[in-house]
């Protein structure tokens, strides 16, 4: 009897200690972006700084106060956000494959921002709200046409956001060549960038994670009983349509407000997520909080790559973000096909 009641005691520790290494690692790794640029600091200059030891206007103040740390802080919330709605989509769907790029979330999004920049070009701050609107518009739209179908609303949900998806996207090609005196603007939105993102930016992004971000926590319990199947959870009680609304709708908020500040950066939702099921497993309650963790890591060391190997010049971070992603997707088809012909 004491062994059986120590294992859960046990896993529960284990992962609560996973989650704490990550959170410590994140922090390590702010520092160390904070630190690295065309010119960079060391440790001590950075705990100087913060406290209080330098002069007001120091080159150092300048720079990482005005300039790393707001991007830093805009690359952690971007990444938990992009984290956190492709681990609540993939445990609704049940589909490893589903994230908020693949599944149309991204595209509305970014359909948006290119008609504000192409369109009315002197409309340039609403930018971010009308992403937002976007991803939410776009979410209603996949969800309206997967619940006019019968069979699997799971399967429905997923072929009528890939659909919706690549409609999407042709759209904001079509617009993109019939006005390409803003192609670079646009283009360079699209691939996804964190570059001159300020304190506009974070002040922006942090209302929505923080409110989206405690929601995705507090429903985690019920993302576990989708993966029983629809049928088994009704069964205790859930309403099926009720929550998978609700979740796909913190999903759009959470992917929505990434997209407004950032662009439309891929993978983040499909990397992050699988890699804390490999360390603790499939409890959404803890998976949550760790998928958040590693999204933000993944997304401030893409970064980082991304404005220091090949300086002066700087990459989009969704140049990184992809060439990482795409072989973890294809390793992750190849893994699920294996499983199947088991």
């Amino acid at each position: 009897m004491n062994k059986i009641e120590k294992k859960p005691t046990h896993l529960k520790s284990y992962r609560l200690t996973v989650i704490l290494i990550s959170l410590v690692i994140l922090v390590l790794v702010v520092l160390f972006s904070i630190m690295s640029g065309t010119i960079k600091f060391s440790a001590h200059e950075i705990i100087s700084m913060l406290k209080g030891d330098l002069q007001e206007g120091s080159l150092i103040k300048q720079i990482v106060l005005n300039v790393r740390l707001p991007r830093v802080l805009t690359g952690v919330f971007v990444g938990m956000n992009l984290a956190v709605a492709g681990v609540l989509l993939q445990g609704i769907l049940r589909n490893p494959m589903a994230s908020p790029n693949i599944i149309g979330v991204n595209a509305g999004a970014g359909l948006a921002a290119v008609i504000i920049m192409t369109i009315l070009p002197g409309k340039i701050g609403v930018i971010p709200f009308a992403s937002f609107f976007g991803a939410l518009l776009a979410t209603l739209l996949i969800y309206i046409l997967s619940t006019t179908s019968g069979g699997s609303r799971t399967v429905y949900i997923v072929l009528a956001g890939i659909a919706i998806s690549n409609l999407l996207k042709a759209i904001t090609s079509a617009l993109m060549m019939i006005n390409s005196d803003v192609l670079e603007v646009t283009y360079s939105w699209l691939l996804g960038s964190l570059s001159g993102r300020s304190w506009t930016a974070v002040n922006t992004i942090w209302p929505y994670s923080i409110v989206a971000l405690a929601a995705a926590l507090f429903i985690s319990p019920k993302v576990n009983l989708f993966g029983l199947g629809d049928d088994v959870a009704s069964s205790v009680g859930l309403s099926i349509r009720l929550y998978r609304i609700i979740i796909i709708l913190i999903s759009s908020v959470l992917a929505g407000s990434a997209v407004s500040v950032t662009g439309t950066i891929g993978f983040v939702g499909i990397i992050a997520p699988h890699s804390a099921r490999l360390l603790i497993g499939n409890d959404h309650r803890y998976l949550v909080p760790l998928s958040a963790i590693l999204g933000a890591i993944l997304l401030i060391l893409s970064d980082t790559i991304a404005r220091t190997i090949f300086q002066p010049v700087e990459l989009s971070v969704g140049i990184v973000t992809s060439v990482m992603g795409a072989p973890f997707f294809l390793l992750l088809l190849y893994k699920k096909g294996k499983e199947r012909r088991l």
